[in-house]
């Protein structure tokens, strides 16, 4: 069975969330009709679909659902024309000749509402959030009533993690109009988030006074008691929510935490019997009465239960699901390990179980049992694959790295062609120094899937570790074609060039394109500063190799490079203090930088 109940607040929540999330293109009229669509009603057999994105049909519907430009704006060939041009750029995907075409429309009608709703909607399709909002706080300025702006507006702060202007705006809005219901649930997850429970207890009670049937408000409320060790004021409003609407799970699973850390046995038992009564498939009841009884010393009634759960589980896959869902997913180890032991011995031969299980293990430190169950999952299991790399990776972890390999060659043996096994024996090849069975074996996974980057990546890498720069070039290059945002192989060949003394202008071209993909990235940003330090720009390569080492604190290579670069900067002081430092981080290979300590002490 799915991990969705009946009428959940939680999911009713969660889908509200995405939708703002994702932000609907047309907005004008959003919230009405999100109100309506939001939040459907789902029975507990029903699996949650993302919700879609609400974009029109067609131009006709949008300006329907919207105001609709003023009669005078068709009797202006330039608008109209420049109008009906950024439609048909827009159907086409060219958002950027849209919004041009849109621009020159503005500036013929510099008034028009409509208009500049439709140019943010054109920002935001294209992911120029910044110029969305400043196309929206141009609205606001003009129409600081408009509500409708004013939520998009908050809806998109939220979107951009600015939680603080989101909050305001959503503020603003129930100030102007208490009657947006929507608007508390959203503004009161904002506050849980950020643990303002003053505040959101505030929005919460709100939501009541205008809405005396909002039984979320009295869910939230009892979350706020909660958290704050108010059991007896959190169990009164679960109690209020369930009066409310007695088919809601969650209150019930909140009430069950109440009374099992008041210790009220007989309370938590009846209302798992309850919830298994109302419905013999609920597994997340089975499985939380099971594990209760584990816990309390009632192994038998535990086992019969999980027994059940094991059959159960042989002809529906769903239920090894929600236990990964409800306990893996928390980090709930100790309760999954239970759940999924106490379900084997229904289905003792069960590759999704003992898969489940193995990754609780691996989450308890316990490899060898981890090891134990990945090792039961059968070679036609679709989890066998993974189980694999999850018991190479576990004896790589071990520091058994033959074991790790042995066990590689065993598995590729019997799925000869998997690529990412190839990938992973010739990495741990890499790790044991056998770089020619490396080269070998990534050259091999090429063979069965040569259009695959990360093989000619770490073929590029074994090159380089041989000293083979220009096959380690050769590589590099053909990961670039494959994958042309790939920014470690446009990193990698840059700092390759900027090295070996060559093709600097190429060498920063290709590191700065690697940092528009991984901004902020202190590799990186050190690959650009010896591109400066290699082109003679010491006080740039300054610059830049500073930045790396606040990016990555204590990184050898780092610290040696902008000790050389103070050192040709004329800065002998600072340069030996960095030798220093970066000597005290080298595990290795500490001949060079231990000379450069010398030459700097004599």
């Amino acid at each position: 069975m799915k991990f969705i109940e009946k009428n959940s607040i939680v999911l009713r929540l969660i889908l509200f969330m995405i939708t703002v999330m994702l932000i609907p293109a047309c907005f004008s009229g959003c919230m009405k009709s999100q109100q309506a669509e939001l939040l459907p009603e789902m029975t507990r057999e029903e699996e949650p679909e993302m919700p879609e994105v609400a974009v029109p049909s067609s131009d006709n519907e949008l300006q329907d659902r919207t105001e609709k430009p003023s009669d005078s704006f068709f009797k202006s060939d330039d608008r109209y024309f420049y109008y009906i041009e950024a439609q048909l750029e827009k159907r086409k995907g060219n958002l950027s000749q849209a919004i041009l075409y849109l621009s020159k429309t503005i500036e013929n009608d510099p008034n028009s509402l409509y208009l500049q709703k439709e140019l943010a909607n054109f920002y935001l399709r294209g992911d120029e959030n910044e110029s969305a909002l400043k196309v929206l706080e141009d609205i606001i300025k003009k129409n600081p009533n408009n509500l409708e702006s004013l939520i998009f507006y908050g809806n998109l702060k939220q979107r951009l993690k600015q939680t603080d202007d989101a909050e305001k705006v959503y503020e603003k809005v129930l100030a102007a109009d208490p009657k947006q219901r929507d608007i508390y649930l959203l503004l009161g997850s904002l506050y849980l988030e950020e643990e303002k429970l003053d505040d959101a207890f505030r929005v919460y009670e709100q939501l009541i006074k205008q809405f005396p049937d909002a039984y979320e408000g009295h869910f939230f409320i009892g979350k706020i008691y909660s958290k704050r060790g108010n059991l007896v004021g959190a169990e009164k409003e679960f109690k209020k929510t369930l009066d409310m609407e007695p088919d809601l799970e969650e209150p019930q699973f909140e009430l069950l935490e109440i009374y099992e850390a008041q210790g009220k046995k007989e309370k938590v038992v009846k209302i798992y019997q309850d919830m298994l009564e109302e419905n013999s498939d609920n597994t997340r009841a089975a499985m939380g009465l099971a594990y209760f009884y584990a816990k309390t010393g009632m192994g038998e009634k535990s086992e019969k239960l999980l027994k059940e759960l094991g059959i159960k589980s042989i002809n529906d896959s769903e239920i090894i699901k929600e236990a990964a869902q409800i306990y893996i997913n928390s980090k709930q180890y100790e309760a999954a390990a239970v759940i999924l032991e106490g379900m084997l011995k229904g289905a003792p031969n069960h590759s999704g179980i003992h898969y489940a299980a193995g990754i609780a293990f691996d989450g308890l430190k316990n490899k060898d049992k981890a090891i134990m169950h990945f090792k039961a999952v059968k070679p036609d299991s679709d989890f066998y694959e993974n189980a694999a790399v999850h018991i190479s990776f576990i004896y790589q972890e071990q520091g058994k790295i033959e074991e790790a390999i042995l066990f590689l060659q065993d598995v590729i043996k019997r799925v000869p062609d998997n690529s990412d096994f190839m990938l992973y024996l010739g990495s741990f090849y890499e790790e044991a120094g056998n770089f020619e069975k490396a080269e070998k074996t990534l050259k091999q996974g090429i063979e069965s899937d040569a259009e695959n980057p990360r093989l000619h990546f770490r073929l590029g890498v074994i090159y380089d570790k041989q000293g083979r720069k220009e096959d380690c070039i050769s590589a590099m290059k053909t990961v670039i074609r494959l994958d042309p945002e790939d920014a470690d192989a446009l990193n990698y060949l840059g700092y390759t060039y900027a090295d070996l003394g060559k093709n600097l202008d190429e060498a920063e071209h290709l590191i700065r394109k690697a940092l528009k993909y991984k901004p902020n990235d202190g590799y990186i940003t050190d690959s650009l500063g010896w591109v400066f330090f290699k082109k003679g720009l010491f006080e740039k390569a300054i610059e830049y190799l500073e930045k790396a080492a606040n990016l990555v604190p204590d990184d050898p290579t780092i610290l040696e490079h902008l000790g050389d670069a103070y050192l040709k900067a004329g800065n002998r002081t600072k340069a030996l203090e960095l030798y220093k430092h970066s000597l005290s981080k080298k595990e290795k290979d500490t001949e060079l930088i231990e000379k450069k300590i010398q030459e700097l002490s004599e």
